[in-house]
């Protein structure tokens, strides 16, 4: 008997764990994708075998191809594949608006599209990340009220989160523990065989509000420690120091993880779960409790760009530059390094405000194909974004980055700036080519 699963979204989430799926002895697996300008391009992408995502994702297009081939994986944009479905996935995303408000439209949208086609005993699972409360509360609800059956009775309801990140996909759902909450415990069990199948880490059950906190605050946690790096990465450039070699000699304590610093903190995830976090809690919440500590964190790691912003501008004051009359390369648009992923990317911050103070901006990125932030066109090729550059300011880590010929460089740039985010440059090699050199945590800005 063939199980048929529909995961609804072909993003970072939804393709490898449908790919996954597919390859499940008596599992047919189709994934729901809306056909718009910047996506739907996926649906054939997908159809044809092949995995839309630039940068390394170790096994990913290997696994795609082959469940396309085995006929056990498809990509569509009719959503009557749900009349049709015993399994249910929802990976849409959940952005949080100016106001740190989750915009739930997506997940509102097709909850309403699974109400009106659902199937009595089918397995409905939000793997998105959403703010404590919102399965019950909102999911639940709007399933309820279109399908006109009961969570619990005629249809089961869990909610199971995710812990991918790009260059990690495949290897991350099927190594690390997954948590899966149930409105009902047959409802967690029947979630729990089915992630049984492809994770081979501890599948753990609990109920749905554990598991929406337990995801809000693992990434609170990461969100808070960088932010503690960051801050003592000022810190230690104020008072003229190495943070880096404050970290390691604080590592070598086993009780000891600091983290390490940078140019800014993205993706989907970390700058927005705190905030679907505090929204959870204000709304669902029994006592009025304001989340300070998490707060903070956002706004140090959220001040990273304008940080670099002013290293840049002190680095080209050095060389008699002002940065209204500068141009600048931006090193890196992607939040993760070797990937294409540039959800919440800290770049954004830091050409909108190098623009403000007049500067001209350049983008390279190697993975980068598309991105959708006013004029901006990303450069492929490293001598062409440099050309006549006044600054190179590195955001992002790209192995591409690793071994840059400085001396080359400085013949092709106009002015010879350096602004390090991600401590990858040897301080005394760049130097050597006459670079003013900045580096977040290591060189402070001119005292």
């Amino acid at each position: 008997m063939t199980t048929r699963i529909t995961v609804i979204g072909m993003g970072y989430v939804g393709i490898p764990c449908a790919a996954l799926l597919a390859d499940v002895d008596g599992f047919k697996v189709t994934g729901l994708q809306r056909r718009s300008k910047r996506s739907g391009w996926k649906i054939e992408h997908l159809n044809s075998g092949k995995s839309p995502f630039e940068g390394d994702e170790p096994g990913l297009d290997e696994l795609v191809a082959k469940v396309v081939a085995k006929g056990t994986f498809n990509v569509t944009d009719d959503i009557e594949v749900l009349s049709d479905s015993d399994i249910i996935l929802i990976d849409v995303q959940t952005p949080t608006d100016e106001n740190h408000v989750p915009q739930y439209h997506s997940l509102k949208e097709v909850s309403e599209q699974i109400g009106k086609r659902l199937r009595k005993g089918t397995l409905v699972v939000v793997e998105s990340t959403v703010a404590p409360g919102t399965t019950q509360n909102i999911v639940q609800k709007i399933i309820e009220e279109h399908s006109g059956m009961k969570s619990g009775e005629d249809f089961d309801l869990a909610f199971a989160y995710e812990r991918v990140m790009p260059g990690k996909l495949i290897r991350n759902i099927v190594h690390l523990p997954r948590i899966v909450g149930g409105m009902t415990p047959k409802s967690a069990e029947r979630a729990v065989e089915m992630y049984s199948k492809i994770v081979k880490a501890n599948v753990h059950k609990t109920d749905i509000l554990t598991a929406e906190i337990s995801k809000t605050i693992e990434n609170a946690y990461r969100d808070v420690n960088i932010a503690f790096a960051n801050e003592m990465a000022l810190v230690c450039e104020s008072l003229g120091v190495n943070i880096y070699d404050i970290i390691e000699f604080v590592n070598e304590l086993p009780s000891r993880m600091m983290h390490i610093p940078g140019a800014g903190v993205g993706g989907h995830c970390l700058p927005k779960d705190t905030w679907l976090l505090r929204h959870g809690l204000n709304k669902y919440g029994s006592q009025k409790i304001e989340p300070r500590f998490i707060e903070l964190a956002r706004e140090i790691n959220n001040h990273m760009p304008i940080h670099m912003t002013l290293l840049i501008e002190d680095a080209l004051e050095k060389k008699g530059v002002k940065i209204q009359d500068a141009t600048v390369t931006i090193l890196g648009i992607a939040y993760l390094e070797n990937a294409d992923d540039t959800r919440n990317t800290p770049a954004a911050a830091l050409i909108q405000k190098l623009e403000e103070k007049g500067a001209k901006v350049i983008l390279h990125d190697p993975y980068v194909q598309d991105w959708d932030l006013g004029p901006h066109e990303i450069e492929r090729d490293l001598d062409i974004a440099t050309k006549d550059s006044d600054c190179i300011a590195l955001v992002t880590r790209h192995r591409d980055y690793n071994d840059l010929d400085f001396g080359k460089l400085g013949e092709i740039m106009r002015t010879r700036t350096l602004v390090d985010g991600r401590n990858v440059f040897d301080e005394e090699n760049v130097i050597s080519h006459d670079f003013e050199y900045r580096a977040i945590g290591k060189v402070g800005l001119s005292r």
